[in-house]
């Protein structure tokens, strides 16, 4: 490069410098008026979006800034300072408390709700309660047919969520001590309305869905050891396939914004998102 053609373009450079720091502050700035939520693709996944589409129905200058990639993902970004918000389905760990008081970081917990699923069978199986083991055997598929757990001689269907799906995912941590689904009769879906529809449509089926579809005509929600699933069950903690959701803040450093939208989310309009959704509210 020439002497004279660097002096253009380092002449260029220094006028336009000024509005480039301009322009990057003015998109800091932007960014920092984000509410930042990390955490629980179980929270992510449907959740938060939908609550943050409410809270920005009488907030509309609210932004937020989403990222679900684990509770642990959450904390630690929430350690690190770089979120908000941290969306967990598990408490707070030893470790964790212990990394957190090295950084001088308390965190502050809100109990909103908890994630829960249902175990849906077609409406005119006989099947009315099922153990947790048998439970496990079905979609593991160590079970295969319907007379081993008092139906009829038939072969059982799974019907499943998408594995891109994080509720695919928490149903094997939940009901099946992480063990993969079995390979037989499964069918894969990308929401649990359309299951919850397609148990309807197969008397061999067998799936799972939220609590808001436990009683969807044409289906039947089998009881788990004795307990039927219910708000009042998961709040109780007698239902089993059930998780406690919590958001989490560093108590020295919330911010009037994050404090607001959890204030939403266990307030009246937020509790009922989570009810329509499948979820249990708080107790």
């Amino acid at each position: 490069m020439s002497q004279h053609l660097f002096k253009k373009n380092f002449t260029i450079v220094k006028k336009i410098a000024p509005a480039l720091l301009v322009l990057l502050g003015a998109l800091s700035a932007f960014a920092e008026d984000k509410i930042a939520i990390r955490g629980s693709n179980t929270i992510g996944e449907e959740l938060a979006p939908k609550l943050a589409a409410e809270y920005k129905k009488a907030h509309a200058e609210a932004a937020f800034d989403l990222e679900f990639k684990g509770s642990g993902y959450g904390i630690g970004a929430l350690m690190g300072g770089y979120c908000d918000i941290a969306g967990s389905s598990k408490p707070v760990s030893k470790e964790q408390e212990e990394i957190a008081q090295i950084r001088s970081v308390k965190f502050k917990e809100y109990v909103i709700g908890s994630y829960a699923v249902s175990i849906l069978v077609n409406a005119e199986n006989p099947v009315s309660n099922l153990t947790s083991n048998q439970v496990q055997s079905l979609f593991t598929g160590k079970i295969q047919n319907w007379k081993e757990v008092g139906g009829p001689d038939a072969p059982v269907h799974l019907l499943v969520r998408d594995p891109v799906s994080g509720t695919y995912l928490g149903f094997k941590e939940l009901a099946m001590n992480n063990q993969d689904y079995g390979e037989h009769n499964i069918q894969l879906f990308t929401n649990y309305l359309a299951l919850a529809d397609a148990v309807v449509r197969d008397p061999n089926g067998i799936g799972y869905a939220g609590l808001d579809l436990a009683q969807h005509t044409g289906t039947k929600a089998v009881s788990i050891d004795g307990v039927a699933p219910s708000a009042e069950t998961v709040n109780g903690k007698k239902y089993p396939y059930a998780r406690t959701l919590r958001l989490y803040t560093d108590s020295a450093k919330e911010s009037a914004k994050a404090k607001a939208f959890i204030d939403f989310v266990l307030a009246a309009d937020g509790q009922k998102v989570l009810t329509q959704m499948g979820y249990a509210p708080k107790p």
